[in-house]
C-alpha cells in the first residue's frame, strides 16, 4: 500500500484569481486539459474536479440556475450543487469529492488533490462483537487518552506535566496520580503533532528515563514533529516517522493509520485507529483533517472544542481592539467554532463523540486578563448542540480518570455502566502548577553571553533566513507586565533587505510592533525556538501598521525557522572576555525626546538627531558611552561595548520611554487574507 500524496492539479496566478466571478467558474489546466469547476462565494472558494461521479461525463452551465450554483452533466442531466458539493438531480445521490484550495501569499491560488482521498477503505474489515472490558478508553488529561485495545495499551499525546507554549498555557484537569505510570506502561504512543500541548517534553522527559525505548508513532509532516528533540536532551530512542494514508498493523486486530490536515499538512495530523472492524477517529486539532473527508459511521470520535489557542485578540493592541470589540468577537467566534464542531459531528454520524483538548488554562498570575479574556466553548455546551442535531450520537464529557468501555456503550448507549467515572472524592481540577521551576528555566536566557553583544540581533534574524518582503518590526523587550524595560533590546528588522535601521525606513511599507517578555524571547532566541511560543502562549503584546494580516511574515516564524538551533558559538568565538574585537560590528538604532514615530507613508526626518553608543551618557543620565555624528542615513554602525557583570545590556538608551506607535496589531495562526481568523482556526493548539 503506497503512502498518501497531495499534489497541485491547478494554479492560478493573482489576476486570475481577481477574475473569478461569483458563483460558478470553469477552469482548463493547460498543461494536460484537465478541468475543474471553482466555485466563489462571500464565505470563500470551493473547487472540484469537473467531472460527475455518476459516469464521468463532463459538467457545464446549468441555464436553469439562477443562483450559479449548480452544473449539469453532459451524458445524463444529473445536477450538482457546487456550493454543498451535493447531486441534487437525483437527490441524496453521490457527494462530490472537492479539491482543497490553497490562496498563497501574493494571491494566486493551487488546487490540492489528496490520493487516495479516503485511504481507510483499503482492506476494510468487518465488525467483529466486542466483549465487556475488551476496548477501554480513559481519559487522562487535555488531548492525552490511554486506549485498552485487548492487552495492548495505545496513548494519545501525553501533555502530562509542566506548561504548553513557554509559561502560557497550563493543564486545566488534574491527571490521575498514576498518569506518570501508565505513560511507561504503555505499548505505542501516537503525537499529533510539534506544539507543546501535545508533544510535552517535561513529560517525555519521564518517558526517557524510564523506558526510552517506547515506540512513537508520528506523521511524515514536512517540518519533523521532533525537530527539537537533541536540543532538548530528552533521549529518546524508537521514534517511528509513518507515512501518510497507510495502515500500520500493531498485531492482528490492531492497527492504525496517519492522515495529514488539508490546512496545515507541514505540521497537523490525526489518527484512525481500527480493532476488529471497529473504529476510533481522532482528529486533534486539524482545521481540516484530511482535506474534509473523513469516514461516517464511526463507533468514537473525538476532537478539539474550546477555541482560544491562539493570540487573537487578546494580545492586540491599539485601534478597533477595545475590551468591548474583543468580547463581541470573541464571543461571535466561540459559537461559530460549536456550530461547526456539532455539524461536523451530524454529518459523520458517529456512534459516540468525545470533545477534549481544550481543557487547558491560562493559570499564571501574570497572564489572568488572557483567562478573563479568553473565553471558551464548554464541552457541556457543544454536547448539548449535538444531542440537538444528531440524536442518535451518544456523547461523553470526560473527567480525568474516567474510562469508557466502548463494549457496553454499543450495545445500549444509554447504560451507565458503559461511563466509569472516577470517585466523588476525585481532584478534577488542578490548583497548583510548579510555576517557578519552569519560569526560572525559561529566565535562566536572561544571563546568556550572547545578549551581552548587541549584534547578536544580526546573528539572529540572518539565522532565521526571512527577508525580501516589505515588512519593518519593532521588537522590544519588556517585563510581565508588558512595560518596556529601561535596559532591555528595543530595535528595528526591516525585512526587504534583512537591514537593522536606527529609524523607520522612508518608503512605503507595513509595520509591527511586537512587545515581549524578556524571558521567553531570550529562550526562544537562544535555543531558535518557533515562534508559537511567543504568539500562542500570549507572550506578546502586538499592534500593526495597517491592519492587515503578514501570513509569510508569521508562517515563517511559526513553522519555517531552520531546524537547528542558532550556531552561537560561532557568533562568541570572535569576542574574548573583557573586551569587543574591532571587527565584530553591530547596527544599532537610536531615539531622542523629540523624534516622534512616523507613520507608514511618512518620510524620516531630514536629519535625525545624533545616535549613541549602548550604554551612551543621555539627558536621562544613562552611564557610559559617548555620542556618534550621525551619518545622515537609517543605520549607524557602532561599536557595542559591554554591560558590567548582572545588568541586562542596553543596545541604546530610549529618552522620554517608548514612544506612542500606530493603532496596529498582529496575526494569528490561520487568518483569512483580509487579516480576520478564520474561526476554523482555533482547532489548532493551538
Amino acid at each position: 500500500m503506497t503512502a498518501q500524496t497531495s499534489k497541485v492539479v491547478l494554479s492560478l496566478d493573482t489576476k486570475e484569481v481577481d477574475s473569478l466571478k461569483d458563483g460558478v467558474n470553469f477552469k482548463k489546466n493547460p498543461s494536460d486539459g484537465k478541468c475543474y469547476i471553482i466555485y466563489k462565494s462571500s464565505g470563500g472558494f470551493k473547487a472540484c474536479k469537473n467531472q460527475c461521479k455518476h459516469q464521468g461525463g463532463v459538467f457545464i452551465k446549468d441555464i436553469e440556475d439562477l443562483d450559479s450554483r449548480t452544473v449539469k452533466c453532459t451524458k445524463h442531466n444529473w445536477k450538482l450543487n457546487i456550493s454543498s458539493m451535493k447531486y441534487v438531480n437525483p437527490p441524496d445521490s453521490f457527494q462530490q469529492d472537492e479539491l482543497e484550495v490553497v490562496i498563497l501569499d501574493e494571491g494566486g491560488m493551487q488546487l490540492v488533490e489528496l490520493s487516495p482521498i479516503d485511504p481507510w477503505l483499503t482492506a476494510p474489515r468487518k465488525p467483529l462483537e466486542l466483549q465487556e472490558g475488551e476496548v477501554k478508553i480513559t481519559y487522562l488529561t487535555h488531548a492525552c487518552m490511554e486506549l485498552q485495545f485487548g492487552q495492548k495499551c495505545f496513548l494519545f499525546d501525553p501533555w502530562l506535566r509542566g506548561p504548553a507554549f513557554a509559561r502560557g498555557w497550563w493543564l486545566l484537569h488534574e491527571p490521575p496520580a498514576d498518569c506518570l505510570d501508565r505513560l511507561c506502561a504503555a505499548d505505542l504512543i501516537y503525537i499529533s503533532h510539534l506544539h507543546s500541548d501535545h508533544l510535552s517534553y517535561p513529560t517525555l522527559k519521564v518517558l526517557s528515563e524510564r523506558r526510552p525505548d517506547v515506540p512513537i508513532y508520528v506523521g511524515d509532516t514536512s517540518r519533523p514533529v521532533f525537530w527539537y528533540l537533541e536540543q532538548s536532551k530528552v533521549k529518546l530512542t524508537n521514534i517511528k516517522v509513518t507515512p501518510f494514508g497507510v495502515w500500520q498493523n500493531v498485531d492482528e486486530s490492531l492497527r492504525f493509520m496517519i492522515l495529514m490536515d488539508g490546512v496545515h499538512p507541514e505540521m497537523d495530523t490525526c489518527i484512525i485507529v481500527d480493532y476488529k472492524g471497529h473504529m476510533i477517529l481522532n482528529t486533534v486539532d486539524c482545521t481540516r483533517p484530511n482535506g474534509g473527508r473523513l469516514p461516517q459511521n464511526v463507533d468514537l470520535m473525538m476532537s478539539d472544542f474550546a477555541g482560544g489557542a491562539s493570540g487573537f485578540p487578546m494580545t492586540f493592541q491599539g485601534g478597533k481592539y477595545s475590551s468591548s470589540w474583543k468580547a463581541e468577537f470573541i464571543k461571535n467566534e466561540r459559537k461559530k467554532l460549536l456550530n461547526y464542531k456539532a455539524t461536523l459531528v451530524k454529518s459523520l454520524q458517529p456512534r459516540i463523540y468525545c470533545p477534549f483538548a481544550g481543557y487547558f488554562v491560562e493559570a499564571h498570575p501574570s497572564d489572568k486578563y488572557i483567562k478573563n479574556t479568553n473565553i471558551k466553548n464548554s464541552p457541556e455546551d457543544l454536547n448539548a448542540l449535538i444531542n440537538k442535531l444528531a440524536p442518535d450520537t451518544k456523547t461523553w464529557t470526560p473527567k480525568p480518570g474516567a474510562m469508557l468501555d466502548l463494549c457496553l456503550a454499543l450495545k445500549d448507549p444509554s447504560s451507565r455502566k458503559a461511563i466509569t467515572d472516577p470517585p466523588a472524592s476525585t481532584k478534577i481540577y488542578k490548583d497548583s502548577w510548579e510555576f517557578d521551576l519552569y519560569v526560572d528555566e525559561l529566565n535562566s536566557a536572561l544571563d546568556s553571553e550572547i545578549f551581552k553583544h548587541s549584534d547578536w540581533i544580526q546573528f539572529y534574524y540572518t539565522w532565521a533566513g526571512f527577508q525580501d518582503y516589505n515588512l519593518v518590526v519593532r521588537m522590544i523587550e519588556t517585563d510581565d507586565n508588558f512595560e518596556q524595560l529601561s535596559n532591555g533590546y528595543d530595535y528595528f528588522v526591516d525585512f526587504l533587505d534583512l537591514s537593522f535601521p536606527s529609524t523607520r525606513p522612508n518608503r512605503e511599507h507595513c509595520y509591527i510592533e511586537i512587545k515581549n517578555r524578556v524571558g521567553v524571547m531570550r529562550y526562544v532566541v537562544l535555543h531558535g525556538c518557533l515562534w508559537d511560543d511567543l504568539y500562542i502562549g500570549f507572550q506578546n503584546r502586538i499592534s500593526r501598521d495597517p491592519d492587515i494580516y503578514h501570513h509569510r511574515f508569521w508562517n515563517h516564524f511559526q513553522t519555517q525557522l531552520p531546524l537547528c538551533c542558532p550556531d552561537w558559538n560561532q557568533f562568541l568565538a570572535g569576542y574574548t572576555l573583557d573586551r569587543l574585537p574591532v571587527h565584530r560590528r553591530a547596527t544599532q538604532r537610536h531615539r531622542t525626546n523629540n523624534q516622534s514615530q512616523p507613520n507608514s507613508m511618512q518620510k524620516d526626518p531630514p536629519d535625525p538627531e545624533p545616535s549613541w553608543c549602548p550604554g551612551a551618557d543621555t539627558p536621562q543620565g544613562q552611564p557610559g558611552g559617548v555620542p556618534l555624528p550621525s551619518e545622515g542615513g537609517d543605520r549607524q554602525t557602532v561599536l557595542a561595548p559591554e554591560p558590567g557583570p548582572g545588568i541586562l545590556p542596553t543596545p541604546h538608551p530610549n529618552p522620554g520611554g517608548s514612544p506612542r506607535m500606530p493603532a496596529t496589531h498582529g496575526t494569528p495562526r490561520h487568518t483569512s487574507q483580509d487579516g480576520q481568523p478564520l474561526h476554523l482556526s482555533e482547532a489548532t493548539s493551538q
